[in-house]
């Protein structure tokens, strides 16, 4: 979408030549991590590949899972430490931690005006950095920007 696009180079990504396409089930066979923007997501990839339980959330629940964690070893080889962050995370969500049911999808501005998809990019923005901090550990900007704040 254009205001995709342009909620996005605002902040200083370009998305212009990103593409979707379906989800297949070698994608999600092929996989260490399926991040959905809502529980339809999750859901519709649990009830096609069910054996992809351990590596299927939305983006919000699991960051608030990797939160209740201890801190990642940002010194540990991202490759494992995205497999362990993962069953980590897993487990923990297995054990009980709802997190919180009543927000764990990010809102589709499909058909709505460029300041939702501003919104929705500001929000994904701070998602995908505490996803970032919460597999791999706090990384050199963000830990910057807490020193200063």
């Amino acid at each position: 979408m254009p205001e995709s696009v342009a909620a996005a180079e605002e902040r200083g990504v370009d998305i212009s030549g990103h593409r979707g396409r379906e989800l297949a089930r070698e994608h999600v066979d092929d996989a260490d991590l399926i991040v959905g923007m809502a529980a339809e997501h999750r859901d519709a990839v649990l009830r096609s590949v069910p054996k992809a339980a351990g590596t299927t959330f939305t983006l919000k629940e699991l960051v608030r899972l990797l939160d209740a964690l201890p801190d990642a070893d940002p010194s540990a080889p991202a490759s494992e430490a995205l497999v362990e962050r993962v069953a980590e995370a897993d487990r923990l969500r297995r054990s009980g931690f709802e997190g919180n049911r009543h927000d764990e999808d990010v809102v589709d501005p499909l058909g709505m005006p460029l300041d939702s998809y501003r919104a929705v990019a500001w929000e994904l923005d701070e998602w995908s950095r505490r996803l970032a901090d919460g597999l791999f550990g706090l990384t050199p900007a963000n830990a910057t920007a807490l020193d200063e704040a």
